[in-house]
């Protein structure tokens, strides 16, 4: 008898859910004029908020960190905070963040959303995405904070988990300062780096650094070296290490001066094909990437 003989029929219904196939989104602030800062908050800058503009003309307050790391929540005088940094996530942190962005436009004050929704099946008109939800060519208005005293509406004081939280989030927190879109100085411990979240395509960002490497235009002056690049959320990251001993400040006017080299020489790329030197610099940067701590 042949297996087709053996079969017994058609197969019982059952009452399994249909398997929904969740596409890893690898950049998935793509669109935003924001993305940069966007992943900058999100993987590196410790103590932030922003106001986020959204589509139908309201806001939120966007923040790195909350208490107890919760995706969303309502303080007590009726501010409305998302969470950039938490510890769940989906497929596409696009989706989560979205998602815990339309619970916050209904929530109460004091309630509290403690992980992103990242179980429901996507849906093809549940428009949810940050992309569906802000304006796309709105920039991030971007306030450090030297502490977490933001959670908190004036005057409040912390207690139970919250002042838990708040104390941890505080002792975690590493000197940080804005040195222009997606560009922050950042004091690790006994060294400092500029970590630059550029919005470049990589291939391309990597033959510009490659040009002014091999024309020695790489660095930010003295006290500073090029230490390599990491990825992040679809971009890359490059970092040079810093003079710990020179203010943040210091190193603004050749930052934007290193700016203005790499925009010139991401528009020769159009015109001018990397060099042998060029492509061996390129190679060179390729293998120094970094994993960030």
């Amino acid at each position: 008898m042949g297996k087709g003989a053996r079969k017994k029929g058609p197969k019982q219904a059952t009452d399994r859910k249909p398997k929904v196939r969740d596409v890893f989104v690898g950049q998935p602030f793509e669109g935003l004029a924001a993305e940069p800062e966007l992943i900058a908050l999100r993987e590196f800058v410790p103590s932030a908020t922003a106001k986020l503009t959204l589509a139908d003309g309201g806001d939120v307050t966007l923040g790195t960190v909350l208490p107890m790391a919760a995706a969303a929540f309502v303080r007590s005088d009726g501010e409305r905070y998302v969470g950039l940094q938490v510890q769940t996530r989906s497929s596409d942190i696009s989706r989560d963040l979205g998602r815990s962005l339309k619970w916050l436009l209904d929530a109460k004050e004091g309630d509290v959303l403690g992980v992103p929704d990242t179980t429901t099946p996507p849906s093809a008109d549940e428009h949810a995405r940050l992309q569906d939800l802000l304006t796309p060519g709105a920039e991030l208005d971007v306030t450090l904070h030297k502490d977490f005293a933001w959670w908190l509406p004036e005057d409040a004081d912390a207690t139970g988990d919250v002042a838990v939280s708040l104390e941890r989030a505080n002792a975690a927190i590493m000197p940080t300062e804005r040195l222009g879109h997606g560009a922050y100085w950042v004091l690790a411990g006994e060294k400092a780096h500029l970590r630059w979240v550029r919005p470049e395509p990589e291939n391309l960002l990597l033959q510009a650094l490659a040009r002014l490497s091999a024309a020695g235009e790489l660095g930010l002056g003295e006290g500073s070296r090029y230490a390599g690049s990491f990825r992040a959320h679809g971009l890359l990251v490059p970092v040079w290490d810093l003079d710990p001993e020179a203010h943040a400040r210091e190193w603004a006017e050749a930052k934007d001066a290193l700016g203005i080299r790499l925009e010139t020489a991401l528009k020769s790329l159009d015109t001018e094909p990397l060099n042998a030197a060029e492509r061996r610099a390129r190679d060179g940067l390729i293998g120094r990437q970094l994993t960030l701590r």
